[in-house]
């Protein structure tokens, strides 16, 4: 089956056409939630390098891998590393500790989104000191929630959240606590009020905030996706991942060596 392609131009326009409702998100916020701007992650899993550099010329510096092959692929790609230098990469798959130095070997390595466990939080600040550029670099992290405590959906549980993070920040010199993220329950309508998946990593926050001292400020949100983003962002999330409404539909998985 032939996959479509988006042309530079579409992806470029669809980028701006995120950025825009992305503003005017902002503005529907409450004040609590002024004192920064949203950042977009392009989630750009089993998109071709071509349409990554699309975009990336077009603006956009934060993207989204899932699986740790395609992630190292890319990121090593010639392309990518001639046209792309400033790129940012975010991991949003589920990392298995021994994935963990293949992660963390790729260039222009951002964040790690996905940390659920202590024992993946002690791997990953064991293993960064063979990798990282500077001796005072940390690894930015953020624990990935099970909000919606469906049993397929990997995260940490909501009862646990603070104790991990207090684990970080007490035991794991080498990684930087930035915040909390989850995926939550696809396919909710809004129309049914406020996301509860969305409600409760706020809560988590709340939590931390209440437990451990951490200031708010200090504690990103990333929810939200192609299909609920500005529902995410009115409701303060700091870090959205937005894949097909910039690069157009997804591609089969098994048809990834064809666009990569």
């Amino acid at each position: 089956m032939a996959i479509f392609k988006y042309s530079m131009a579409e992806v470029a326009a669809n980028l701006k056409s995120v950025c825009d409702k992305i503003s005017y998100a902002v503005t529907k916020r409450t004040s609590e939630y002024q004192y920064y701007e949203p950042r977009l992650v392009a989630i750009s899993k089993l998109q071709s390098t071509v349409s990554i550099v699309s975009a990336y010329e077009a603006g956009q510096r934060n993207f989204g891998e899932n699986y740790i092959n395609e992630l190292v692929e890319k990121a090593f790609s010639p392309l990518i590393l001639e046209k792309c230098k400033q790129i940012r990469w975010h991991f949003i798959g589920h990392l298995q500790r021994n994935k963990i130095n293949k992660v963390l070997s790729i260039p222009n390595l951002y964040i790690i989104e996905t940390v659920d466990s202590d024992r993946l939080a002690n791997a990953l600040n064991n293993s960064w000191p063979k990798f990282r550029k500077r001796n005072d670099s940390k690894l930015n992290v953020m624990i990935q929630v099970n909000t919606s405590q469906e049993k397929e959906k990997n995260g940490c549980d909501i009862a646990q959240v603070s104790t991990l993070v207090k684990h970080v920040l007490e035991n794991c010199s080498n990684l930087n606590f930035m915040g909390l993220m989850t995926i939550g329950m696809y396919g909710y309508d809004i129309k049914d009020g406020p996301n509860p998946d969305f409600i409760c990593l706020i809560k988590c926050r709340e939590k931390i905030h209440d437990e451990l001292g951490i200031d708010v400020k200090d504690i990103e949100l990333s929810m939200g996706m192609s299909s609920d983003y500005e529902h995410a962002i009115e409701l303060g999330s700091t870090n959205v991942r937005v894949g097909s409404a910039i690069f157009g539909a997804r591609p089969q998985k098994n048809n990834q060596k064809d666009i990569i």
